[in-house]
């Protein structure tokens, strides 16, 4: 063999490899052509963590393109970069994959996988055409270990293929009001018209955990699933599920357009957040990206009881106001007063503002007749270090009647017959 034919193949070999990683790259997600070891253990101190409580959260160099701490209880915002930018989403796209198959599939249904399915890229449970799996088993695939051939056999089972399976997608987003996503797809490779918002994502994954079902698999760390009678062993992609204190979800996500995302779950004693970060470079800064975040949460918020604060300071308000009220024209002036139903009646507040609580009552004290019930005459503000954390309206509790021409002709015929009442006394 002659050094051109040497050189021809090696060349030819080359440029094999080159059109293989290139392949690999296109339809990558949560795998790598080159797998990037991250020891979690030596990523982050908690130390690290400490020394920023009460500070700037710009001190944790965030490296995510978007990211958002969202609290489950109240829906408060706790955190935000970037948070309504749209962008892709990657295998994060599955959180609604499976809210979409467990609302409206039967789990225990044994299904044939498809030639199409079977043939997607990406990561995979493994899945071949011909292979019986259940819609359960499929769930667990599509979760912990992120199957892009899993997807594409649920949305086929749901909605008969992946563009009538998107629009249940779609229809469902809408009902939730994700009004800045889109979904194009079941597994979240790149598409131009597949997207979301940190924000939206977060909205999202609160509403997929309140399913019994979805809870259950995105914190399971190891599963066996049984495809045609045999066992396969899945582990969850989830790096932090098992190693952070209080983790229990939810999903990992990459692609060469979304780079390395991470949905995260966590609660420790009361407090229940989820934490976004979209658009990591690499896997070590979505992990560290995501334990900076919740451990700032946890170490800077604390939940106050705002209804009991509000309540204690209008009961006292009204007790030392009750003659508080001149109402013009009024057949009474007994006005009785409450306040409307608080959204969230428990708030997470930074904790160096709590000392700086403030209840601010605002109520007109004139007033012109008629009034009537549920007529919003006042408001209470709460204040945290002046920022403004809760607000509800001051009603009226009655009606209070306008004096009419029959009052006042029935008042003069009141008053003319005291008058002769005290004149007849007066001459006995």
């Amino acid at each position: 063999m002659t050094m051109k034919h040497i050189l021809i193949k090696i060349s030819s070999c080359f440029c094999i490899f080159l059109t293989i990683f290139s392949f690999c790259c296109i339809f990558a997600d949560d795998v790598d052509p080159f797998v990037e070891q991250v020891d979690i253990n030596n990523e982050i101190s908690t130390n690290q963590i400490i020394e920023t409580s009460g500070k700037d959260i710009s001190s944790l160099n965030i490296n995510a393109r978007s990211c958002i701490i969202l609290d489950r209880l109240s829906k408060k915002v706790l955190y935000g970069k970037n948070e309504l930018s749209k962008v892709k989403m990657a295998s994060t796209t599955k959180i609604m994959t499976a809210t979409v198959i467990i609302e409206n599939c039967n789990l225990d249904q044994t299904i044939e996988v498809s030639k199409k399915a079977a043939g997607t890229g990406g990561s995979r449970l493994g899945l071949k055409a011909g292979d019986k799996i259940t819609v359960r088993d499929l769930l667990y695939g599509l979760l912990l270990c992120s199957g892009n051939d899993a997807a594409v056999a649920l949305a086929e089972t749901a909605g008969g293929n992946i563009q009538g399976f998107s629009e249940l997608m779609n229809t469902k987003a809408k009902e939730l009001g994700l009004k800045n996503t889109n979904f194009e797809s079941p597994h979240g490779l790149d598409s131009d018209n597949h997207y979301t918002t940190a924000y939206e994502l977060a909205l999202l994954s609160d509403y997929a955990l309140k399913n019994p079902t979805f809870l259950q698999i995105v914190g399971t760390k190891n599963y066996t699933v049984t495809i045609n009678g045999y066992p396969k062993n899945l582990s969850n992609t989830n790096e932090l599920l098992g190693y952070l204190n209080g983790v229990y979800g939810i999903k990992t996500g990459f692609t060469n357009g979304a780079n390395r995302c991470l949905v995260t779950a966590c609660k420790r004693n009361d407090m229940d957040i989820i934490c976004v970060v979209l658009g990591c470079d690499t896997k070590k800064f979505r992990t560290t990206d995501s334990i900076k975040l919740i451990e700032y949460a946890f170490e800077n918020y604390q939940y106050v009881n705002i209804a009991d604060l509000i309540d204690k300071k209008f009961n006292n308000w009204k007790i030392e106001n009750e003659d508080y009220f001149n109402i013009s024209k009024g057949i009474n002036s007994n006005l009785e007063l409450e306040h409307s139903k608080l959204e969230n009646t428990i708030l997470p507040i930074f904790k160096s503002d709590i000392p700086n609580i403030k209840v601010s009552i605002n109520v007109n004290s004139s007033f012109d007749a008629p009034i009537y019930k549920d007529d919003i005459v006042g408001g209470i503000e709460v204040f945290a270090n002046d920022n403004l954390v809760s607000y509800c309206d001051i009603k009226a509790k009655n009606n209070i009647s306008k004096k009419n021409i029959l009052y006042y002709l029935f008042d003069f015929f009141k008053c003319y017959s005291n008058i002769l009442n005290s004149a007849n006394e007066f001459l006995l």
